[in-house]
């Protein structure tokens, strides 16, 4: 549930969104299609836990702390 928020707010804001399709490769017809995908989900996280000032802005927009979404990206990773 957090990795799917967490890509709400990535798109939120087009630069972030160009940036986050850029880096993990994916389009938004692939984004789309694979909302329930772990792997994908796994993108969303570890776009946020490689870039400190995201996670950290995220974090504070829902309200959760950065060290849960570290841990939500580590629990996808499995």
């Amino acid at each position: 549930m957090l990795a799917l928020a967490a890509l709400g707010w990535i798109l939120e804001d087009g630069d972030r969104a160009e940036r986050f399709l850029s880096l993990t490769g994916l389009d938004p017809d692939t984004l789309r299609a694979g909302l329930g995908d772990p792997a994908v989900l796994g993108a969303v996280m570890e776009f946020l836990t490689n870039h400190e000032p995201d996670l950290l802005r995220c974090a504070e927009a829902m309200a959760v702390t950065p060290e849960e979404l570290v841990d939500a990206a580590q629990e996808l990773a499995r």
